[in-house]
């Protein structure tokens, strides 16, 4: 346990379209709901979880951007090639923004297989294969 992470926590410019992305990729990995209340969401799997909040409107300029100070992305694990391939169509068909599209699925090089595309507030998210 010593070192695992416990939680992330995410602030958001609008929770309900943030609640809808994060709700349907993170049920695609495995993920349940956790926790829900006026101003955030949480899922779970395992011990860790990972918690999206409303954004104060006294705090939502200037937007994110992961080039600043700050997060630059989250990585999730797929359990295979064929399910990265499978949610890269989904995420497209959603209208998702997916990043690098012209190296796909080797846009973190010849030995990484994933995809990189961005949540509603342009947070870049990676799903990359075993």
């Amino acid at each position: 346990m010593l070192g695992d992470l416990h939680h992330i926590e995410l602030y958001v410019s609008n929770l309900e379209v943030s609640r809808e992305f994060y709700g349907w990729f993170l049920k695609r990995l495995g993920w349940e709901e956790y926790q829900s209340w006026h101003d955030g969401q949480s899922w779970r799997r395992g011990r860790m979880y990972l918690v999206i909040v409303q954004t104060e409107e006294t705090y939502l300029s200037p937007p994110y951007h992961r080039k600043r100070i700050g997060l630059n992305h989250l990585a999730f694990y797929a359990n295979s090639r064929k399910t990265v391939d499978k949610i890269a169509a989904e995420l497209k068909e959603r209208g998702t923004r997916i990043l690098y599209t012209g190296r796909f699925p080797y846009a973190g090089g010849a030995d990484h297989y994933a995809v990189f595309f961005e949540d509603p507030d342009r947070i870049k998210l990676e799903l990359v294969a075993p």
